[in-house]
């Protein structure tokens, strides 16, 4: 027995042999294989080294004087002729010009300093755990623009 849906006249194509046929049903797709923990096989790909100079991996403490943002002591990393990887509290904007001071005392009342102007180029934000704690540090990458005449000595009282 066909029932009557409102009133119009749309669906009266649609023949009565329809409703005594079961639904006809696909067999399931297996899909166990999308599970399965199989990494696509990697070709290997040379890294190549976009660097020109050579680094040293030695952390000591630096001056980072901005215009914008006044002088923060930082924690030097990674250091070469044409840049250097700084870990600070903040990262300037990309593209910002500062001042990095390196220190070095010589004897007690000689000191040593070279003033490079450099600019940033990267951010680094690193999270990583240290035994149970999460924590998380801050870096930037500088490429060096000029190395500066030392007139202006910033005073040791600063550097702490």
């Amino acid at each position: 027995m066909k029932a009557d849906v409102g009133q119009s006249k749309f669906f009266d194509f649609i023949s009565g042999a329809f409703d005594d046929e079961p639904v006809k049903r696909r067999e399931p797709l297996n899909l166990a294989h999308v599970l399965e923990d199989r990494r696509p096989a990697t070709i290997p790909v040379p890294i190549l080294e976009k660097r020109i100079h050579t680094r040293f991996d030695k952390a000591f403490l630096v001056v980072i004087e901005s215009e914008l943002y006044g002088d923060t002591v930082a924690v030097a990393r990674n250091v070469s002729a044409g840049g250097i990887l700084v870990e600070m509290t903040y990262a300037p904007p990309l593209g910002t010009q500062v001042t990095v001071h390196f220190q070095h005392a010589r004897d007690e009342d000689e000191l040593d300093e070279i003033m490079v102007r450099a600019e940033v180029k990267h951010h680094h934000y690193l999270n990583f755990t240290g035994g149970d704690d999460a924590a998380s540090s801050r870096a930037i990458g500088l490429r060096f623009v000029e190395f500066l005449a030392p007139d202006e000595r910033i005073p040791p009282e600063r550097w702490h």
